[in-house]
């Protein structure tokens, strides 16, 4: 994880560095900075170190408890990092109406407030049915 908490950090700074040429070519060009891609470009910054330094954090603390992770070590064969990645539904049919809702919900802000409404109650009740999917009918456990 090491590795792409680097990437985050140094595409954050990266950006960081353009957003400063950003800014001085809009003062330049135009006698005033542009802040819309200058704030943009500031935000990512932040986001990007954000994930970055949660993800060196995490590897710092996985470390100390597991030792280096195969894909750190020179050394680290493809079969040390096997295994259950999580369970992924084969047959669930619950994200798509909860894409469905969501974008019912973003269509509702263009359109009126009574569909943002409608769209978040059905955002709602789609998300508790996607996770308790398994908790009734055929498939619980």
């Amino acid at each position: 994880m090491k590795m792409q908490a680097y990437l985050f950090m140094g595409v954050s700074t990266f950006f960081g560095l353009v957003a400063g040429m950003y800014a001085y070519w809009s003062w330049v060009s135009h006698g005033a900075i542009e802040w819309t891609g200058t704030v943009a470009l500031v935000v990512s910054i932040f986001f990007g170190w954000m994930i970055g330094f949660w993800l060196w954090q995490s590897a710092r603390r996985s470390e100390r408890y597991h030792g280096l992770a195969p894909e750190e070590r020179l050394d680290g064969e493809i079969p040390e990092n096997s295994g259950e990645y999580g369970f992924f539904s084969p047959h669930s049919w619950w994200p798509l109406f909860v894409a469905m809702s969501v974008s019912f919900l973003a269509v509702g802000v263009v359109i009126g407030w009574w569909m943002v409404f409608i769209g978040g109650f059905a955002v709602i009740l789609t998300t508790i049915g996607w996770v308790f999917e398994y908790y009734r009918g055929q498939f619980s456990h």
